[in-house]
């Protein structure tokens, strides 16, 4: 008897637990591509590359908040639809019809371009700057819910990692931003 006691309550507690994990706020796809410097522009659903260093900075903080990033892998099929969607610069109607098929709730749009600039006096070190522009935009209704921006800089004696220092810094910050803008929505609407 003490067996089946301790048997029920622990499938019990273990229905308690599972059902009292929350799912995620949203899902959301990062379309953003980036140029560091001396490189050429990508994107992730243009070439085999995975996320960008700004992508992956964007995606880890939505992560961290709760929200579902919908990875790279998941949209092959996607892709594969039609070759517009290849096109490096993607237009916000095929974004939203891309992030539509697989169900996401929000896509985020953008560009990030990482530039060098002097050399920081008395070293060998050059200074580099990186300018991030998205915006946040809403599946179902199609409306734009945020246009944002964000920049980084970085000292780096090598310039293409400093321009991705500086990249990792601009993305940081407009996570932070879409974070920001998503959590009130939510709340907006729980209300």
């Amino acid at each position: 008897m003490k067996r089946f006691l301790f048997i029920t309550t622990l499938i019990s507690l273990c229905f308690t637990c599972a059902s009292a994990q929350p799912g995620p706020k949203a899902k959301l796809v990062l379309f953003i591509s980036e140029q560091n410097i001396n490189t050429p522009r990508s994107a992730w659903w243009a070439s085999e590359v995975d996320l960008s260093a700004t992508e992956a900075e964007i995606a880890r903080q939505l992560l961290s908040a709760g929200y579902e990033i919908i990875e790279p892998g998941a949209m092959d099929d996607v892709i594969n639809k039609e070759k517009a969607f290849r096109l490096v610069d993607l237009s916000e109607k095929n974004s939203i019809k891309m992030a539509s098929l697989a169900n996401a709730d929000y896509v985020v749009l953008g560009k990030a371009v990482a530039s060098a600039g002097g050399t920081v006096p008395y070293s060998n070190m050059r200074s580099c700057f990186a300018n991030l522009t998205a915006k946040v935009i809403d599946v179902k209704t199609r409306r734009v819910i945020a246009y944002l921006d964000a920049s980084g800089n970085s000292a780096h004696m090598d310039v293409i990692s400093g321009g991705r220092e500086a990249l990792v810094s601009a993305g940081g910050q407009i996570a932070a931003k879409i974070v920001e803008k998503l959590n009130s929505m939510l709340q907006q609407r729980s209300q």
